[in-house]
């Protein structure tokens, strides 16, 4: 018979050369690593051995993981990509210039000489004329009058001419599709949001109740003073004393069938209007009939996209107002209800689409709160 040898140890089987991350993984789980092994079908491994599985779903996690860590590049690039998917919601598009050439660009001058030195100061006499008209009436109508429901009804007639005569100060074109809406006990507007004149828009043909962020100046004064006449609720979203008020009060409004129809911008902050962010599931936890309204603004005169990182609302109201004109189409679309098994979240997301559907915007799954801030690393991560 003969003898067997004994293996021979040699200098590099006692002090091996150092190994990849990877590497010294795969041979905590028995196995070598190869660059062959990172070329094949991991079903193959998974049919030779059964209980390979969790081992390879911990390293495809690993690889991943291991990926972000060891690559800066990769990392930036995941993130700038999410952040211009993320932001493109929030960028006005300007239009393509067109006083290019010599025989347009006198016409684009006789242009800005009509909308600022006729359109503009006669719009704003329209608008002050509204004004002082309101201011005249208001008040000795809200403190001295004593019929509480004439009171009323003169109140929210007054708000709506005020918002009426804003409306006109842009010589806006707006076309209302479907049935105006009436004051319905438990029932709630949504609409997609683009600026503080979707509110404008449709308060000067209806007289809603609207859920709305508090503004400093003069919007500030008339959330104080003249919008809690027709029932609108202000609120500072950073205070949760002021969030637990604000759903307090929503679910009394939708239970008084003599208060204005309640508008709600569920999305929070403005969005260009060319996509459409989550849905706040918060008006759509009532328990009530949810009435959805698209609103699409026309680019053709001016972009109505109130960009308020950049500008106040006062310098882009004289933005619409130094225009041709306001172009706007709004659809009152058929009422919704929740359907059985059906939670708030896939309630707002089917409202969501029918809204994005009509006004022919694109929905992205995006947190509109996030546009204050640049998405943080471990949600590029996640998505």
């Amino acid at each position: 018979m003969h003898k067997l040898e004994e293996p021979t140890m040699t200098e590099s089987d006692a002090f091996p050369a150092p190994t990849s991350s990877l590497e010294k993984e795969a041979q905590d789980y028995g196995r070598t690593f190869s660059e062959t092994d990172l070329c094949r079908d991991p079903l193959e491994d998974l049919e030779a051995y059964p209980s390979a599985e969790p081992i390879i779903a911990e390293e495809t996690k690993l690889l991943l993981s291991n990926l972000l860590d060891i690559s800066p590049v990769l990392t930036e690039v995941a993130s700038a990509i999410i952040d211009d998917s993320f932001t493109r919601c929030f960028k006005s598009n300007p239009p393509e210039r067109w006083n290019w050439n010599l025989y347009l660009f006198p016409l684009w001058c006789l242009g800005v000489v009509v909308r600022y030195g006729i359109l503009f100061p006669v719009r704003v006499l329209l608008l002050t004329a509204g004004w002082i008209v309101f201011l005249t009436c208001f008040f000795p109508v809200h403190y001295c009058m004593q019929d509480h429901k004439l009171r009323r009804k003169l109140e929210r007639d007054l708000v709506v001419f005020l918002f009426g005569s804003f409306v006109a100060s842009w010589t806006a074109v707006i076309k209302y599709h479907g049935p105006r809406p009436s004051p319905r006990q438990k029932q709630v507007f949504v609409a997609n949001h683009t600026s503080m004149i979707d509110f404008y828009v449709l308060e000067q043909s209806t007289a809603f109740a609207c859920i709305m962020q508090k503004h400093p100046g003069w919007v500030g004064w008339l959330q104080t003073y003249a919008l809690p006449s027709v029932g609108c609720i202000s609120f500072n979203r950073t205070e949760a004393k002021d969030r637990h008020y604000v759903a307090k009060r929503l679910r009394e409004h939708v239970e008084d069938p003599e208060s204005n129809p309640l508008l709600i911008f569920p999305e929070g902050t403005c969005v260009n209007n060319e996509y459409v962010v989550m849905f706040k599931k918060g008006a759509f936890e009532l328990g009530c009939t949810v009435c959805p309204i698209a609103i699409k603004y026309n680019k053709i005169f001016v972009d109505a996209f109130w960009n308020s990182r950049k500008q106040s609302f006062t310098q882009h109201l004289i933005r619409l107002m130094t225009s041709w004109a306001v172009v706007c189409d709004v659809w009152y679309m058929e009422p919704q209800n929740i359907l059985p098994g059906e939670t708030s979240i896939e309630f707002a997301e089917r409202v969501r689409k029918l809204i994005a559907d009509r006004a022919g915007i694109k929905m992205v799954p995006w947190d509109g709160y996030l546009k204050y801030q640049r998405p943080s690393p471990k949600l590029t991560e996640k998505k």
